[in-house]
């Protein structure tokens, strides 16, 4: 194995134990149930899961995706390897970027893989449960190589300044662009994580490959693009979700400090408890710090590094900016008169836009500082050797002291820095402090499950999207029927918080949940296609007069935690046609088409980076 081949194969290795450390309650049997993390043994392909139920697109094609392999592959192993596999993409993707743009030495790749891993958003998207919209996280830096792979190869210069011409311009084009169409597939797994990689690859991409690029990206677009389009999701959100999802300002910092350090989720319960202290101060201080001293260096890289630091700003700039009061009316008006704009009023997320140009700040900062450093102890004389005007002394030995004392000078600073960035918020470590364990469903679930067997719509009690169950924690969880029934499960899609009431788009479901809250006939609820009524009996939650209109329907199974009833006379009402559903199912599999294959080509066309095909002599280490 070459030196280059071991440096990799390190940085590899230790991602992939910074990310056991970060999920490592995740590796028992069970499932993720927490707050927006639902999974399930087993999901349907149901119209919701294409897109086409009455609330907005939000977990398209993620649930469609699983609905199809669940029934191979448990549901609750795939969101376990998906987030693992997301998380570690990250932090390797991070130590690659910093490879191929500021050619980091191996140490400063750990650095830079430890920032994109260990930060704020990642702990607090953790706690959200928001783990498909890591996936497109992870995908950032893999879409900024990608980009920059591509401009390359259709006519720009290397770092070096040579321009690459013939077959291995093709082929890197060719490469390049299985490679983009991959990072924006993946990325898409949320649309929220596929605006993030557009955002990256098309800012990078170059003019001349501009246009192909939006295709690309618009085609693995798809399922939620024609979910959108056919569904509800093209209706207006309620404006109120703004205030309610505005970046939030943590002790201490501010807004703009929390951006800036990462932080600022909406929801000041999913912060690790360490973001409550001091430490967040001090955390965010120290993270600002180290990203200051390589600034400069990531500007002097020139079209790329520029790119990637203004888009760092803006996305610090912007979402503190909507937390004003000028700020939310102008997210309001948004929400009323664009459709599908409810995929901007949480406005943190796009702060993890700031994690490639922050993880190239921090791999060359260690150069830097280590440089600077050196030249400090030795009164700002060049390296040399002490003994290197002896006549014994060999040039060849006056070099590799020189060389040995950059070497020490760059891997002591990476460990700090790792040290550094690490220590503030070590409570991400093992679940963020123990919060993310799997949990198990009680056997009725599958009981529910094995009974309806007959079509119609769902209709849960008690009210609400959010439950508190007894084998979940403290934390309130997503009702799991939704993910874990056959059929389509009714929700609002009302959320509350912060004080504020968010209305969800579409109307059949807020009327269902009313008639069932004020007692109607079961016939009443079988009009408007209603087939099942689950009442879960162990969360609390409102139940208005609903046992009158359980009264009239028949009891078709109960146990300690859950009851089923059939309600009668069904009228058959769907929420989809046929051909809406072909339409949304080509779409899927041209998304999963574009993934499978970019990923595929994109493995037999590797790039080998400028840095890596350069003689070992001359590697900076």
């Amino acid at each position: 194995m070459t030196s280059s081949a071991r440096a990799r194969a390190l940085v590899a290795g230790y991602c992939a134990l910074l990310t056991m450390i970060i999920v490592g309650p995740l590796a028992g049997s069970g499932y993720l149930l927490l707050r927006d993390a639902v999974s399930t043994p087993r999901s349907y392909l149901t119209d919701s899961a294409l897109g086409l139920g009455a609330a907005a697109p939000r977990a398209v094609p993620q649930d469609a995706l699983l609905a199809v392999l669940s029934p191979v592959i448990d549901g609750g192993i795939l969101v376990k390897a998906i987030l693992i596999v997301a998380l570690w993409s990250a932090g390797y993707g991070a130590a690659v970027l910093a490879r191929r743009f500021v050619s980091a030495s191996t140490g400063a790749q750990l650095v830079a893989a430890t920032l994109a891993l260990w930060n704020p958003y990642v702990a607090e998207r953790l706690l959200q449960g928001h783990w498909s919209l890591l996936a497109g996280y992870a995908a950032l830096p893999w879409t900024g190589l990608a980009a920059a792979r591509i401009r390359t190869a259709t006519g720009g210069t290397e770092p070096s300044g040579t321009r690459r011409f013939g077959f291995a311009a093709r082929r890197g084009t060719l490469g390049g662009w299985a490679a983009l169409t991959a990072s924006f597939a993946a990325a898409g797994l949320t649309p929220t994580g596929s605006l993030l990689a557009a955002v990256i690859g098309l800012a990078l991409v170059g003019r001349r490959a501009f246009l192909p690029a939006i295709v690309v990206w618009i085609a693995t677009c798809a399922p939620w693009l024609t979910a959108t389009a056919l569904g509800s999701g093209a209706e207006p959100s309620d404006p109120a979700g703004v205030s309610a999802f505005a970046a939030r300002a943590e002790p201490w910092l501010g807004t703009l400090g929390s951006l800036a350090g990462l932080g600022g989720i909406w929801n000041g319960e999913a912060v690790p408890a360490s973001r409550t202290t001091p430490l967040a101060l001090v955390g965010t201080l120290l993270l600002l710090g180290i990203v200051t001293c390589g600034v400069r260096a990531v500007w002097a890289l020139g079209r790329d590094g520029r790119a990637l630091l203004v888009i760092a700003a803006v996305a610090i700039v912007l979402p503190a900016l909507g937390a004003t009061s000028w700020g939310l009316a102008a997210g309001e008006w948004l929400m009323v008169h664009v459709p599908g704009a409810g995929l901007l009023r949480d406005t943190q997320k796009y702060v993890a836009l700031a994690m490639p140009a922050y993880a190239l700040c921090a791999a060359a900062a260690c150069r830097t500082v280590a440089t600077a450093s050196r030249r400090l102890l030795t009164d700002g004389q060049p390296d040399s050797d002490p003994d290197a005007d002896s006549a014994d002394t060999e040039p060849e030995s006056v070099a590799h002291s020189a060389t040995h004392r950059r070497d020490f000078g760059i891997r002591a600073t990476a460990t700090l820095f790792i040290l550094l960035i690490t220590l503030p918020l070590a409570d991400l470590a093992w679940g963020v402090g123990g919060a993310m364990r799997p949990v198990h469903y009680p056997a009725g679930w599958q009981q529910v499950v094995d009974h309806i067997d007959t079509p119609g719509d769902i209709a849960v009690l008690p009210g609400g999207m959010f439950r508190r169950f007894p084998y979940s924690g403290t934390a309130p969880v997503l009702d799991p029927a939704p993910r874990i029934l056959p059929n389509d499960v009714l929700q609002t899609g009302e959320l509350r918080v912060r004080g504020y009431a968010v209305t969800g788009e579409g109307n059949r479901a807020r009327t269902v949940e009313e008639a069932l809250l004020r007692g109607a006939p079961a016939t009443e609820l079988a009009a408007m296609g209603v087939g099942w009524i689950l009442v879960e009996r162990t969360t609390p939650g409102p139940l208005g007069t609903s046992e009158n209109t359980l009264a009239t329907a028949e009891l078709a199974y109960r146990d300690a935690d859950l009851a089923l009833y059939r309600v009668p006379s069904l009228t058959s009402l769907d929420t989809a046609t046929p051909a809406q559903r072909r339409i949304s199912t080509a779409a899927h599999l041209l998304w999963a088409g574009l993934l499978l294959a970019g990923l595929i080509a994109a493995a037999l066309r590797p790039y080998r980076t400028p840095l890596e095909r350069r003689p070992a002599s001359r590697i900076v280490t």
